[in-house]
């Protein structure tokens, strides 16, 4: 049996034992903490305008805001950050379909349902699940599940969110599995009293209620969240249902900061399956009955402890430890050709990630400097079936997999500013990835790929010549390794497989004037040395090769008056396929599913203090379904979403949206090896809101 070497296990075990010492020690530090203050500035005190990211939105702060992780700020990459104000006035049935209004974030939206409803990707890559390219935190959790899917998005709903940070690239040193193209993070509300409620009802049989709650006295803070969503859906056969609960709990007693969260997300509902090309034209809200029994249920459970503070003058720190369980069941039956299939996900993760962050007195040395090192430990054991089914009857198993993921990692990073004009920040990570497979069909055991110390240098800097401008590079790597079965040494593969790295650059130059204005305009470059790719049609994998993307992206915000804003972006990328040894037919043709723009932009116009206007847009152009380019190109749409919201008291708003107001006809659309697949969008809906806020 093909079970990597003693010498090799006990390797990786001790610096897996290393990083796990310096969490366990910054946890230990906890009751030192000293207690932060809301929205702290980072601990560079540079100026403002070395600041590369863009905001979307007033930021609110509802009380007490504390780090849950180490500052983005710091990070001198392409940063978008979406303000709760407006994420919390959206009507969707799913989160991930609040990145549409980020620039150049592609989602995906699969069109199923909550058993199969979307996923997002940026910088060249998609979001099909072949190759899942962007890190998910929660509250600092990671929240991605063994894939590297952002299923666990669901977790989250409108009137919970606080605000969501989107950073690209591969220079950000504090993250490494899944990390690929860059990380987003969820930030919810916390701290202070409230009282939040919507209730929402429309098209295709929806309505909804949510309601958020914040109670704070004193040094303890406690916050609620209660939501539930029913949609007959727009397609026949795709009713759905989703119930998502969460509280936080944080106690700063002055010298130190706890906290605990739980979250518990529930959703069931109806696949409507695929359409033909005609059918998803003339009669997209058809369902064919091969789809009549498809459907599932997801549940997601997240619980996790959180610690920051002051360990000393001048000397911060962050800890949090986490638990979550991932439970998936989906019925699916692609086409009249193949049988149904049975699908069933567990996945119970585990892990801590901690942070010091150190900024010495230098006097007149430097204009600034600190330094930041991190660890992390991300452990999972997950078990994934399929059966073939006939009306969700089993006759018979096709998988039977269990397999432990261990990745352990480090990171220290330097913020250092010569001169007030000045700032670099090199920084270096290191991952170590253990764990161990087993075929319970067989009854087979396979060892980990010996991926050995997987590290990953970075740097960045930004310049600031004039006021306003600020010019900003960086260089980075980032890696993937396999995803399932593919991270461990299964015959026939008899050696090791290696990362695939991701080396990446970026130039960019943001401007801001005089507040009512800012934009950044940024150049970019992927290659990867190896992408493993996953086929989720009949769970293999293979090895696209070497890879190349490359892109250019532009953005602006504009406030020129107290009554009007807008903004707009567009992307540009490219995804192609440099050498496959395996398919060199294939070189030089497009990575699947990668539209070459991705557009998007907005408008908010409040004519009197009680009555708001926005029209929003987005859209992208078509794309190849797989890396042989010889099936059309699909997918493209432009969509636009009209709100009009009007406050009958200061305390009580009404709202109506129109999305999809030009009822554009689009659909996801993939190749099943025979025939392409169609999933209608929605068509034109109409929702209606009251929002309640005490």
């Amino acid at each position: 049996m093909p079970i990597r070497s003693q010498a090799g296990a006990f390797a990786v075990r001790c610096r897996a034992a290393s990083v796990i010492l310096s969490v366990a020690a910054i946890l230990g530090s906890v009751p030192a903490f000293a207690q932060t203050q809301a929205e702290a500035a980072p601990a560079s005190t540079a100026n403002e305008t070395a600041d590369t990211s863009l905001t979307i939105g007033e930021i609110l702060v509802t009380g007490q805001r504390y780090s849950s992780g180490s500052n983005a700020s710091r990070v001198l990459t392409s940063v978008d950050i979406l303000s709760g104000s407006i994420a919390q006035r959206e009507n969707v049935d799913a989160a991930f379909q609040l990145f549409s209004r980020l620039p150049g974030v592609l989602t995906t939206n699969f069109g199923q349902g909550p058993s199969n409803d979307g996923s997002i990707a940026f910088r060249g890559f998609n979001g099909e699940g072949g190759i899942n390219a962007v890190k998910l935190l929660i509250d600092g959790i990671p929240s991605n599940t063994n894939d590297g899917f952002t299923w666990m998005l669901d977790a989250v709903q409108p009137m919970d969110i606080e605000r969501i940070e989107v950073v690209r690239g591969t220079s950000d040193p504090r993250y490494g599995l899944h990390n690929i193209a860059g990380n987003v993070s969820i930030d919810t509300r916390q701290g202070g009293t409230y009282l939040d409620a919507k209730l929402s009802g429309g098209s295709f049989g929806t309505y909804e209620g949510q309601a958020a709650a914040g109670y704070q006295k004193g040094d303890f803070s406690q916050n609620y969240f209660a939501g539930y969503r029913h949609t007959d859906g727009y397609r026949d056969h795709a009713q759905g249902d989703r119930t998502t609960l969460s509280g936080k709990w944080f106690y700063s007693p002055g010298s130190f900061r706890l906290g605990a969260i739980a979250r518990y997300y529930h959703g069931k509902g109806q696949e409507p399956g695929y359409l033909s090309a005609e059918d998803a034209k003339d009669s997209p809200r058809t369902s064919y009955a091969v789809s009549q029994n498809d459907g599932g249920t997801r549940t997601i459970q997240q619980y996790s402890l959180h610690a920051d503070g002051e360990v000393a003058p001048n000397l911060t720190a962050s800890a949090n430890l986490y638990f979550v369980d991932y439970a998936d069941v989906r019925f699916v039956r692609f086409s009249e050709s193949v049988s149904q299939q049975e699908r069933v996900t567990q996945q119970r993760q585990y892990g801590g990630l901690a942070h010091l962050n150190w900024t010495p007195d230098i006097g007149s040395t430097l204009h600034a400097l600190s330094v930041e090192v991190g660890g992390d430990f991300q452990i999972q054991h997950n078990d994934y079936n399929r059966y073939r089914t006939t009306d969700r009857v089993r006759t018979g198993q096709t998988i039977s997999q269990n397999f432990d993921l261990s990745v352990y990692g480090a990171y220290i990073q330097a913020v250092i500013e010569p001169t007030e004009w000045l700032r670099i920040t090199p920084a270096y990570r290191v991952d170590w990835v253990d764990g161990n497979y087993r075929d319970l069909l067989t009854g087979e055991r396979y060892g980990v790929n010996q991926y050995g110390t997987i590290g990953q240098p970075k740097i960045s800097a930004a310049i600031t010549p004039v006021k306003g401008v600020t010019a900003y590079a960086n260089y980075g790597r980032t890696f993937q390794i396999g995803l399932g079965s593919s991270s461990y040494l299964i015959p026939p593969q008899t050696t090791s497989l290696d990362a695939s790295y991701n080396d990446g650059w970026e130039l960019g130059v943001k401007f801001a004037h005089g507040g009512w204005f800012e934009g950044r305009v940024a150049a970019w470059k992927q290659v990867a040395s190896g992408e493993v790719q996953y086929n989720e049609l009949d769970a293999t994998y293979s090895n696209l090769g070497r890879t190349r993307r490359v892109g250019f992206d532009a953005q602006a915000n504009f406030n020129p008056t107290k009554q009007l804003s807008f903004w707009i972006a567009v992307a540009k990328q490219h995804g192609r396929i440099v050498e496959n040894p395996a398919a060199p037919q294939e070189e030089g043709n497009k990575i699947d599913h990668v539209p070459e723009y991705i557009v998007s932009g907005g408008i908010d116009y409040k004519p009197t203090d009680k009555l708001r206007l926005t029209l929003l847009g987005n859209g992208q152009t078509d794309y190849e379904l797989d890396t042989s380019n010889e099936h059309g190109r699909f997918g493209s749409f432009a969509v636009f979403n009209a709100e009009v919201a009007y406050k009958l008291t200061p305390k009580v708003e009404l709202s109506g949206q129109i999305r999809n107001l030009t009822n554009d006809k689009y659909s996801y659309v993939w190749w099943d090896g025979e025939q392409t697949l169609h999933a209608p969008a929605d068509g034109r809906a109409i929702y209606g809101s009251v929002r309640v806020t005490l």
